[in-house]
């Protein structure tokens, strides 16, 4: 097992070297991603001008013979998981292995949740996974997610992203954002649990 100096030096490296695409996601795509409608109702009322008609209460407003909209609370406790592929072909690579610049993508994602308040979860898989941490918030929680995600070494090298978004969708419960990270090499047939976890309590 790597040093606490050696971890928390490379997990420094990669902060420094994501700080602009931090920022960038802050800023920009990270929020966007996530604006919109939250999950939990709260109340109707009637309709203004500029309401999206596509949260009128039909019901509401047979009764009172009146537009009436529903209202829905934003959810703002939001629980985001990196799923990463550590699969044996993504040791490969020229400059720079798939591996190390996944780490990187994780990485900017991560710095960005933390910022935003999120909890942040971790997956590890290669064709089962390996590793599963609990969304949490908290710098010393983000650390510890991004040692996890550096020094883990895989038990197996294929890749079944199938058999994966299937046990995880098991596993989650609450409504989630999900990152996967993978390089889909030998990945079949995963469009199926995908799509469907975006109905459900993962999207």
């Amino acid at each position: 097992m790597p040093k606490v100096k050696q971890i928390l030096k490379r997990i420094k490296k990669l902060e420094i070297k994501t700080n602009k695409l931090v920022e960038g996601l802050i800023s920009g795509e990270y929020h966007s991603v996530f604006k919109g409608t939250g999950i939990e109702f709260s109340d109707v009322r009637e309709y203004e001008p500029g309401d999206d008609i596509r949260t009128i209460d039909w019901n509401v407003t047979a009764r009172y013979n009146s537009p009436f909209v529903k209202e829905f609370i934003e959810e703002r406790d939001l629980n985001v998981y990196i799923v990463f592929d550590i699969s044996a072909s993504n040791e490969f690579g020229f400059e720079k292995s798939k591996k190390e610049t996944g780490f990187e993508i994780a990485a900017s994602i991560m710095f960005s949740a933390l910022r935003n308040n999120d909890n942040i979860g971790l997956c590890l898989f290669t064709d089962k996974i390996e590793k599963f941490i609990k969304p949490r918030k908290g710098k010393k929680h983000v650390l510890r997610v991004l040692r996890e995600l550096i020094y883990y070494a895989p038990e197996n090298r294929l890749t079944d992203i199938n058999k994966t978004l299937t046990s995880l969708n098991n596993i989650i419960k609450r409504r989630s954002i999900l990152f996967l990270i993978s390089d889909f090499i030998g990945a079949k047939d995963f469009e199926k649990p995908l799509k469907f976890m975006k109905h459900c309590a993962a999207s």
